[in-house]
């Protein structure tokens, strides 16, 4: 039984009491802390305090230096540097430290309902229906949305939302898929079984890419990526170590693909890597060109001559809106250029509900139909993917709505119709008055926004600001925006985050906000830019 040595009372009391307490059966006293500052430590006791100390900290095994080098190549600019310090500014702001603006406004990233879109009522009240079955009881919610979750529960372990689905995704949610594939192709068969629901594109672009890349020196997978491009393609196959191959969209001519272009980044990796796969971005995030159908054709018949995998990155297929533009889908003109490329192409497409005008981006919710895939391949495929167990089932409910809305004569229709069109109309304003306003500012370029929900204007940065940028270890175009942000509020991405041609400067911006609070946001982009162009002059 011991204590500390304290002023009063030393080692002796404390152990005469002790013997005294066990002797009459009783628990002995607890040492008595002394008051703060009571304590008297010798020389020799601190010194090894700190002995302690020092052996308790040891080095840490996980470090930058020991950590796997592919994750710290990753780079992801949509929530790069310059949202982290949005971040910031926002607490600053909430502090009530003064700036120049009283909000951040987050343009830097397409997440629609964040940015005031309403959620389309039909498929909210199917995955709450799904979510809470005793909902299916009431009447308040329509009986094709009750139809609907009924189907959906019952494809369900438990009827319930809450167990694994099959690693595949919900059979009846599959079957569901491939008849809206087969209804937006005009009749083009396909098959459930090709089918795979995921946990947003993402989800599915990274799967793919995992299964197809191999060997290694001058025979490590190249994949081929459009430039610019969407930094989940650099990012993951940064992650993967495999080489990235780009090639680049024309600006001049509305960010079209050129097959000449193609042949060229094709030509000039086969000297350092082994080029076999594809990635095309229709329409183009975050460019909003949209790929003409006899783009596509050529774009096909290049993979199928080079024997490349190709990849459709097709998320914003609902979201077109120039003249003259039409989605067309890799499946459907693969399938009409003939049994030849039909049955040898192996295509992966992906769609997605965080985009077109659904906006669910928080349920992550996606598919991808892989055709032509090598039987043997397919089951390392689903081994792959039964490793996370399955998708997000809520987020697989709400794919299924985006597949099978309501159609004419069932009781939701014209909600629902009139809810898709305001998101899509507003959309289609919204592209043209960015595009327009952009075109009125010296120092700014921005081609049409065909499709998808982003500008990507080019801008003109003065050599003395790209003297200053370089003096701060920053891209000139991550200056430009990084004073945007401290000056404006504004929060948008370089273009150097998803590549560009050396020697142009752009940002990516999403059109999302609603129209009157866009058109403050692109006012506040005019004056400062002027500012930006006198200052640096």
């Amino acid at each position: 039984c011991q204590g500390p040595r304290l002023r009063r009372g030393g080692r002796t009391d404390m152990a005469l009491r002790c013997a005294a307490s066990l002797a009459a059966g009783r628990q002995p006293p607890r040492p008595r802390l002394p008051r703060e500052g009571t304590v008297r430590w010798s020389s020799a006791a601190k010194a090894s305090a700190v002995k302690i100390n020092e052996k308790a900290s040891r080095e840490k095994i996980l470090t930058l230096e020991s950590m796997n080098p592919q994750v710290k190549a990753v780079e992801y600019a949509v929530r790069g540097p310059i949202v982290l310090k949005a971040g910031e500014i926002e607490k600053e702001l909430r502090k009530g430290i003064k700036k120049p603006f009283t909000e951040v406004i987050k343009a830097n990233i397409g997440d629609a309902h964040a940015m005031g879109q309403r959620p389309i009522t039909f498929l909210r009240q199917v995955v709450a229906l799904c979510t809470y079955p005793n909902l299916l009881d009431s009447p308040s919610f329509p009986e094709d949305a009750k139809k609907r979750a009924r189907r959906i529960l019952q494809g369900c372990g438990g009827n319930s939302l809450g167990s694994y689905s099959a690693s595949q995704g919900i059979n009846c949610i599959r079957e569901d898929v491939a008849s809206y594939i087969e209804r937006r192709d005009g009749g083009v068969p396909a098959d459930p079984d090709n089918i795979y629901l995921t946990t947003g594109a993402s989800d599915g672009i990274a799967t793919i890419l995992k299964i197809l890349v191999s060997g290694g020196g001058k025979s490590r997978t190249g994949v081929m990526i459009p430039i610019p491009q969407y930094p989940l393609y650099s990012a993951a196959i940064s992650e993967l170590d495999a080489i990235q191959v780009n090639y680049y969209l024309d600006e001049e001519n509305c960010w079209a693909l050129d097959v000449n272009e193609l042949r060229r980044s094709l030509n000039e990796a086969k000297a350092y890597c082994n080029p076999k796969v594809l990635c095309i971005i229709n329409p183009g995030n975050p460019t909003g060109q949209v790929q003409s159908r006899k783009c596509i054709e050529d774009v096909i018949h290049f993979a199928w001559e080079e024997k490349l995998f190709l990849l459709a990155d097709e998320v914003y297929q609902d979201n077109v809106y120039s003249e003259g533009c039409q989605f067309h889908s890799f499946k459907k003109i693969l399938y009409e250029m003939g049994p030849e490329y039909y049955n040898n192409v192996e295509l992966a497409s992906f769609h997605s509900t965080s985009k077109g005008y659904m906006g669910e981006c928080g349920y992550r919710g996606g598919y991808m139909e892989v055709i032509n895939l090598h039987p043997e391949i397919k089951g390392q495929l689903v081994k792959l993917l039964s490793v996370r167990l399955c998708p997000p089932v809520s987020g697989q409910a709400a794919m299924d709505i985006v597949v099978n809305p309501p159609i004419p004569g069932e009781e939701s229709y014209s909600q629902f119709i009139k809810e898709k069109e305001s998101v899509l109309n507003n959309l289609a304003k919204k592209a043209k008055l960015t595009e327009d306003m952009f075109n009125k500012v010296p120092g700014i370029h921005c081609n049409p926004l065909q499709g998808a929900m982003y500008a990507f204007p080019r801008i003109f940065i003065p050599s003395k600001a790209i003297e200053e940028a370089k003096a701060h270890k920053m891209a000139p175009d991550m200056f430009y925006c990084m004073k945007l942000l401290e000056e404006t509020g504004i929060c948008v991405v370089p273009g150097s985050g998803f590549g560009q041609r050396e020697g142009s400067y752009h940002f990516r911006m999403t059109i999302l906000p609603p129209v009157e609070k866009l058109k403050i946001l692109l006012e506040k982009v005019k004056d400062f830019h002027i500012k930006f162009l006198e200052k640096y002059a």
